[in-house]
C-alpha cells in the first residue's frame, strides 16, 4: 500500500499529499480506524478523497494508505436475503459486532467466507476436461451452479476480465466456500467462486435486444396505460405522501422480475425500517416463499455518511447487472434519486466546484445518464437473455416536476409515472395521473399483448380518449355543474367515473384486486368500453340517460375487479351477457318506439 498524509478536511472531502502515484477512483483508507474513501481528483502530489464513513475526530497528519483498486463489489453466492449498507457492507454483521450505531471504520465479509456452498459442475464441460479436450476459457463460460436459495440458482461463470487460455482444472461435485478455487486456466489464473467487480464499471454484454416484453406488476393503470419493458426505465415522480414508497413495494411484490433490488438511498429511517420489517414477511406470490429469497436490499439512510449514499446507486446496480449475466430478469428499485442527487450537490460545493441550476453540479446529467443506462435487455456473453429494469422515484419539493433532477430524469427514461397529490387525498390508488404520465414502451409491447387479447390496443385508446373527454368537460362541470350538459357528455363522465373507480383505483388490501392477471386486465378495460358504446346508442335513440344509470350497471362493472377472481373469469363471460341482454333490451324499446312514431306520421314511408 503507498501511505501519505492527510492535509486537509472539509466534512466528507479530504486531501491528502504523498499519494500522487494513485490513480483515480481507487480505493484509499483514511485514519487510525482506516475509514474508507475513494479518490475522486488528482492534483499532482495531493489527492482529493471522498469518504463514506463518519469521519468525526480525523485529524490533519493522520495516514492515509491507498490500496491500488477501484471501489468494487464482492459478487458470488450468498447475496440474496442480504442487507448491505451503499458500500456492500453487511448490516446484520455490523449490528452484531458494533450494536445499534456503526462505528467508523467497521468491517464485515459480504459474504460469509465460511460458509460452504454446494457446488454441481456443469456435466458437459466436466466430462470434456476429464476426457483431455481443450476448453477455451471465454468469459461467460458456466462452470457450475450453487442453489443460493430455493428462487435462486447462482450460477458460477467466468468472470470478464479473464485473459484467456484454455481451462485447465474444474472442481468436482462438493462444498467450497466462497474464495476456494472453482476453476484455473492454462494461462495460470484462477477462478474462484466469487469475484470482485468495480462499481462504476458496467459488466460486458454480447448485444442488446429491443424491450418488447413488458414487465407485469398487477397493477391496472401501468399494464395498460403506462407499460414498462423489461429492461426499460421508469420514474415515479411526486410530492411528500403522494404513495412513491408504497407504489415501488407493490411493484417489487408482484412484478414478474426473478430479482429483485431494494435501494433506500437517503430516505427516512422509518420509511427503510418499513422495508426491512416488511419484505422479510412477505410471500412471494409465484412460489408461495418468503420474498427475500430472491431480493436483495441496501440501506442508506438520510443519517448515515452522505458519500456512501452517492455511490449506493451503483453498488445495487452492479449487483443486478450480476444476476442478470445468469440470465435473470432484474428489478431496481431506487428509493430516492433525488436524495441522490442531493448528496451530489454537498460533495460538489466541498469540492469548490461551480455550481450549475439550484446549485446542483454541472455532472448531474452525466450521472443520471450513467446510472440509468447500465438498464436494458440484453444476450449476455453465455448467451443467455437477461435484463436490468430500473424504477427510480424522484422527490421534487413541493411536487414540482420543473426542478432539475426531474427534468434531466425524464431526459433518460422513457416511463414516467407521475404522482398526483390530488388523487392520493382522495385515496385513490395507485395514485399515478393519467394526464401526466406516458410511457414510450407502449408500442413496443403491444405485439405481445395482442397476443393475450387483441382488443388491447384498441380499447386502450379508446379509454384514454374518454379519460381526455372527461378532463374537458370537468372545466364545464365546474362553472355550470352537470345537469346542465347533454345525455351524451353525462355519459363520457359516468363512464370515466366506472374507469377510475372499478379499473384504475386498485385496493392493495384486497385478495382479489391486489394483483390481477393480464387476461382480466383487457376484459374488464373491453367490458367497460363496450357498455360505453352500447349506452351511447340507447342515448342516440331517444333513452334518457336516467335509463341508463337505472340499469345498476355501473355498480356491477365497478364491483368485479374485486368480485371476478383472477383464475375464475368466467364470472366476466356472465356479467357480459347480462349486461349485453339489459342494455338491447333497452335499445330494442325505444326503437320501437322510434318505428311507433314513424309509422304514425301520414304520408310517412316506413
Amino acid at each position: 500500500m503507498q501511505e501519505g498524509r492527510v492535509c486537509r478536511i472539509s466534512g466528507p472531502i479530504i486531501r491528502a499529499s504523498g499519494l500522487g502515484a494513485a490513480g483515480l477512483f481507487d480505493l484509499v483508507e483514511v485514519g487510525e480506524k482506516r475509514i474508507i474513501g475513494e479518490i475522486v481528483r488528482l492534483e499532482e502530489d495531493e489527492v482529493v478523497i471522498q469518504v463514506y464513513e463518519d469521519n468525526t475526530g480525523l485529524k490533519i497528519g493522520s495516514p492515509a494508505w491507498s490500496t491500488g483498486r477501484p471501489l468494487s463489489a464482492l459478487l458470488g453466492p450468498g447475496l440474496m436475503g442480504t442487507i448491505y449498507d451503499g458500500i456492500q457492507r453487511p448490516l446484520a454483521l455490523l449490528h452484531e459486532q458494533d450494536g445499534a450505531f456503526m462505528r467508523p471504520g467497521g468491517r464485515g465479509n459480504p459474504l460469509d467466507t465460511e460458509k460452504k456452498w454446494r457446488f454441481i459442475p456443469n456435466p458437459a464441460l466436466a466430462a470434456k476436461i476429464a476426457s483431455g479436450g481443450k476448453v477455451k476459457a471465454l468469459a461467460g463460460l458456466e462452470l457450475g451452479v450453487i442453489k443460493e436459495t430455493e428462487s435462486i440458482n447462482c450460477k458460477i461463470t467466468i468472470p470478464p476480465d479473464i485473459k484467456g487460455g484454455d481451462l485447465a482444472h474444474l472442481c468436482e461435485e462438493g462444498d467450497y466456500s466462497v474464495f476456494e478455487i472453482a476453476a484455473n486456466t492454462s494461462a495460470g489464473e484462477n477462478i474462484t467462486f466469487a469475484q470482485w467487480w468495480p462499481v462504476r464499471q458496467s459488466r460486458p454484454i454480447a448485444s442488446r435486444l429491443p424491450p418488447d416484453e413488458p414487465l407485469l406488476t398487477g397493477e391496472r393503470i401501468i399494464d395498460i396505460f403506462f407499460p414498462l419493458s423489461k429492461g426499460g426505465t421508469a420514474a415515479i415522480p411526486g410530492g411528500f405522501g403522494t404513495g412513491k414508497t408504497m407504489t415501488q413495494h407493490a411493484v417489487a411484490k408482484w412484478c414478474d422480475a426473478d430479482v429483485i433490488i431494494y435501494i433506500g438511498c437517503g430516505e427516512r429511517g422509518n420509511e427503510m425500517t418499513d422495508v426491512l420489517t416488511e419484505f422479510p414477511g412477505l410471500l412471494d406470490p409465484r412460489t408461495g416463499r418468503s420474498l427475500m429469497e430472491r431480493t436483495l436490499l441496501i440501506a442508506n439512510t438520510s443519517n448515515m455518511p452522505v458519500a456512501a449514499r452517492e455511490v449506493s446507486i451503483y453498488t445495487g446496480v452492479t449487483l443486478a447487472e450480476f444476476y442478470r449475466d445468469m440470465g435473470y430478469h432484474v428489478a431496481i428499485m431506487a428509493d430516492s434519486t433525488s436524495r441522490w442527487a442531493e448528496a451530489l450537490r454537498e460533495l460538489s460545493g466541498r469540492m469548490e466546484e461551480m455550481p450549475a441550476e439550484e446549485g446542483f453540479p454541472a455532472y448531474l446529467p452525466t450521472r443520471l445518464a450513467e446510472f440509468y443506462e447500465r438498464a436494458g435487455r440484453v444476450r449476455t456473453l453465455s448467451g443467455a437473455e437477461g435484463s436490468v429494469s430500473i424504477i427510480g422515484a424522484v422527490s421534487p419539493p413541493g411536487g414540482d416536476f420543473s426542478e432539475p433532477v426531474t427534468q434531466h430524469t425524464k431526459r433518460f427514461i422513457r416511463c414516467f409515472w407521475a404522482l398526483d397529490r390530488d388523487l392520493a387525498n382522495a385515496r385513490h390508488y395507485p395514485a399515478i395521473s393519467w394526464t401526466d404520465s406516458y410511457s414510450e414502451y407502449a408500442e413496443e409491447v403491444q405485439h405481445w399483448w395482442e397476443q393475450v387479447n387483441p382488443h388491447w390496443s384498441r380499447a386502450r385508446k379508446a379509454c384514454m380518449d374518454l379519460l381526455k373527454q372527461e378532463q374537458r368537460l370537468a372545466e364545464i362541470v365546474r362553472l355550470i355543474g352537470p345537469d346542465a350538459l347533454p345525455d351524451e357528455q353525462k355519459l363520457i363522465l359516468l363512464t370515466a367515473q366506472i374507469i377510475k373507480d372499478g379499473y384504475l383505483q386498485q385496493n392493495s388490501f384486497d385478495d382479489v384486486d391486489m394483483y390481477c392477471v393480464p387476461e382480466k386486465q383487457v376484459r374488464l378495460l373491453k367490458l367497460i368500453m363496450e357498455f360505453h358504446e352500447r349506452a351511447r346508442t340507447c342515448i342516440s335513440l331517444g333513452a334518457p340517460m336516467t335509463k341508463i344509470t337505472a340499469t345498476g350497471l355501473k355498480e356491477g362493472i365497478s364491483r368485479l375487479k374485486s368480485t371476478v377472481k383472477n383464475d375464475e373469469l368466467e364470472g366476466l363471460n356472465e356479467f357480459e351477457g347480462k349486461m349485453r341482454n339489459t342494455l338491447e333490451e333497452l335499445e330494442s324499446v325505444y326503437r320501437s318506439r322510434i318505428s311507433a312514431n314513424m309509422a304514425s306520421v301520414p304520408g310517412k314511408i316506413t
